[in-house]
């Protein structure tokens, strides 16, 4: 019977009940002493209690039965999850991975927990300063258990496979050139639909919050209406063999075991959601004069640090643009710089390097380790003739971009088998053209 529906706005105050028991929430406060249809009050807190009130977090979810009614927790083992930044030394070269494989089923089954890999990180948990970069490959969906994340937000990124994802909030569904964030503590379970893979971004001791504009003004990139949130759905099941519930607790997996479904909440309202949305909807800003704007105008969310327009995650997009400035380098410039880049590959091809950047791979420019367009696209950009042009067309590659150094793990050098030992060579044919006469 059940359709999949939305409220839309960012951050916004939501109030959502099933329609199967109308009037579930309560009026007028939050714990009675008796809620609608004998349910338990529970609170949902993202932030501390004293935030200021633009960053107080909180939800209340009204449900079958509260979360604490669990056997205790076991630790359960991690597979390719890691925070260990130590295990493997540094590298500082330019970075570049061939698409991730995915298992293929039924040989080895594997869902979306099993299936999560942690490329690079930095920063600790226990700490809430960090971020790690994970990539999930699976091929079958979450039965009887789901997953939440003591530590921080995942921002997920899917590439290849459509996700269907329950949540304590009700059911989104997230498809390639969509995002959703699932904040700190939100219990969510992912069905999957054949093989599957995609990116995340996971953060430690911040929310994702929409860049602010400044002279930009009141409107453009990603616009708060457009960000949907799910609706107030419940599963009054019980599951005598046992319900698994995960917990990603200081970069370690535990579970503990119910004997019913989580997702049995039957109302909630608050601003602590998870949410999507597609990134079709960007409105994008570019340079209509001369030179290459900086790719802070692509900027979706930002997780923010405690100093000013230092952050500690950037997610920004690459989207179908026109490119219209005149004596200008379009493709972006050579770069060294105080931040990490990662950068994946949805769909299409990317427009500075046409070849070896693959959806569902990834690369990484660490800490002032210089990058840019490879020879090809240097040498064609220099001598292209200069008239509006489409740029991106069918394509969208993102960034993860960082204000920590981040380390790559063990199981992104070497384990994967993916990364591309020959990335170094697209710079290679860059010749000189200096000629101190010619001006």
């Amino acid at each position: 019977w059940f359709i999949l529906q939305y409220m839309s706005g960012f951050g916004n105050e939501h109030v959502s009940e099933d329609p199967r028991c109308p009037g579930a929430l309560p009026e007028g406060q939050n714990n009675p002493q008796v809620c609608p249809y004998g349910l338990y009050a529970e609170q949902l807190s993202g932030s501390a209690f004293t935030c200021p009130r633009p960053t107080n977090k909180r939800s209340w979810l009204y449900r079958i039965l509260p979360s604490v009614c669990h056997k205790p927790f076991k630790p359960l083992e991690e597979g390719h999850l890691t925070h260990d930044w130590d295990e493997i030394e540094p590298d500082p070269n330019q970075l570049r991975w061939k698409p991730f494989e995915i298992p293929k089923a039924p040989q080895n089954k594997m869902d979306f927990v099993s299936g999560l890999h942690t490329l690079c990180g930095a920063g600790e948990p226990r700490g809430r300063n960090g971020i790690a970069v994970h990539i999930f490959v699976c091929n079958t969906s979450m039965i009887d258990r789901c997953l939440y994340n003591s530590d921080g937000d995942f921002l997920i990124v899917p590439q290849q496979g459509k996700l269907l994802i329950t949540t304590e909030f009700g059911k989104m569904l997230v498809e390639p050139n969509e995002i959703c964030v699932i904040q700190q503590g939100m219990r969510f379970s992912v069905e999957v639909f054949g093989e599957t893979r995609g990116y995340i971004l996971e953060v430690y001791g911040a929310h994702f919050e929409l860049p602010d504009l400044g002279p930009i003004g009141a409107n453009g990139l990603a616009n708060p209406r457009d960000f949907l949130v799910p609706v107030a759905w419940y599963e009054d099941r019980q599951v005598p063999g046992g319900y698994t519930v995960i917990s990603k607790y200081q970069g370690k997996l535990f579970a503990a075991q119910q004997d019913y479904s989580p997702f049995n909440v039957v109302a909630w309202h608050g601003n602590y959601t998870p949410y999507k949305y597609h990134l079709e909807k960007f409105m994008v800003i570019n340079a209509v004069a001369f030179d290459h704007a900086d790719p802070s105008i692509f900027t979706v969310l930002t997780a923010k640090t405690t100093r000013a327009g230092v952050a500690l995650a950037d997610f920004v997009i690459f989207p179908p643009r026109w490119g219209v400035a005149n004596n200008t380098f379009r493709p972006p410039y050579y770069h060294r710089n105080c931040m990490s880049e990662f950068m994946g590959l949805i769909k299409g091809h990317y427009e500075a390097k046409e070849e070896g950047f693959q959806p569902g791979g990834g690369s990484l420019h660490s800490m002032m380790t210089p990058h840019g367009p490879d020879a090809d696209c240097f040498e064609k950009a220099s001598k292209a003739k200069l008239e509006p042009e489409r740029v991106a067309d069918g394509t969208m590659a993102f960034m993860f971009e960082s204000s920590l150094s981040l380390a790559v793990t063990k199981w992104g050098l070497q384990t994967s088998n993916r990364l591309d030992k020959n990335y170094y060579k697209c710079w290679e044919p860059l010749k000189s053209h200096f000629n101190p006469k010619c001006k």
